[in-house]
């Protein structure tokens, strides 16, 4: 493992980025308080995975709120919090969902904070359900302490659906109607999630995605400010901030993802973090030639082979390149 003198094991402010091992509310209490510009994680969803204890959901809600209210102590008045979070599922329900964000606000808005946005996370890879609609959209609460907060809009807008367009009538007739920069991206972001064949994929079951965090790093911090992920994983949060020039500092109890963390922020650091860039296009298979929309009625001819027949409804089809397509009818 590469080891680098920039990354500190515990909390100093001379430190470019710390990589702590061990429970985040120690961590959090060796912080001074307002000394984090932002802070953004993905805290375990209570669902049973390899680095979490299921537990009922009032514990869990109670642990949360621990690590939230120290969260806010440290937080400066100009700064936020980015809090990721999907569903819990209650087995002994029938497998009934509680959407996570919406039972952790009450704990943000009775510690004084302002929602800003619920972004929507969309994502088009994961588990597939088969007595519900699968899940492929989480949720982020952004919220800030003051009225008074970091907002860069400049650094995140994306490319304009038209970027030629121009106004028609009026004083502004000939000229361009959109920022030249690009538009506002948005509270609902489509952005891959790493699967096994991203780019960005570590040992982590559930890492975020390099990118999500660069949005909220450009757009709510400053040259040189810390940005804090209490439940750090495999150091994604920590590699985006040092990636553009910010301090990253987060706590993870797994010593094998503290390892990995450490060597994505040394890659980081060094400017070889491998990373999907920002605002790439999302994958079209159709577009890349490797698959051919065909007709909405035709349907699977046999089960162990790409053969198709009709009729099928109203579905698109997706066919492999060099299946064989046959149109007759089925009776």
């Amino acid at each position: 493992m590469r080891t680098n003198p920039e990354i500190a094991p515990v909390f100093h402010a001379d430190a470019r980025a710390v990589v702590y091992e061990g429970d985040c509310l120690k961590l959090l209490a060796s912080i001074p308080a307002g000394s984090i510009q932002l802070i953004i994680t993905s805290p375990p969803y209570n669902i049973g995975k390899v680095y979490e204890q299921r537990s009922p959901l009032e514990l869990y809600l109670e642990s949360q709120r621990r690590v939230i209210t120290e969260c806010v102590r440290v937080l400066k008045p100009q700064g936020s919090i980015c809090w990721q979070v999907g569903n819990f599922v209650d087995k002994k329900g029938l497998g009934s969902i509680v959407p996570l964000d919406t039972v952790l606000y009450p704990i943000f808005e009775k510690l004084g904070l302002k929602l800003r946005n619920r972004i929507i996370w969309h994502f088009e890879h994961g588990l597939h359900c088969s007595n519900r609609f699968s899940g492929r959209y989480e949720t982020i609460l952004w919220f800030t302490k003051t009225d008074d907060y970091v907002f860069n809009l400049d650094p995140v807008r994306v490319p304009q659906k038209y970027p030629g367009k121009k106004y028609f009538k009026g004083p502004k007739t000939g000229q361009y109607s959109c920022n030249p920069l690009g538009k506002n991206p948005g509270d609902l972001w489509m952005i891959p999630n790493v699967k096994n064949n991203h780019v960005e994929k570590t040992g982590h079951p559930c890492q975020f995605p390099v990118e999500l965090v660069e949005r909220f790093v450009l757009s709510m911090t400053e040259h040189d400010d810390w940005v804090l992920d209490p439940f750090a994983g495999v150091g994604t949060t920590m590699a985006a901030a040092v990636k553009h020039g910010r301090r990253g500092v987060g706590a993870e109890l797994v010593a094998s993802y503290n390892a990995m963390a450490r060597e994505r922020v040394t890659a980081a650091l060094n400017g070889d973090l491998k990373v999907r860039p920002m605002n790439t296009p999302i994958y079209d298979p159709q577009k890349a030639g490797s698959s051919l929309r065909i007709a909405p009625w035709l349907k699977p001819l046999v089960n162990n082979g790409p053969v198709y027949s009709e009729p099928s409804g109203k579905q698109f089809v997706l066919l492999e390149k060099g299946a064989r397509l046959k149109t007759r009818a089925v009776s």
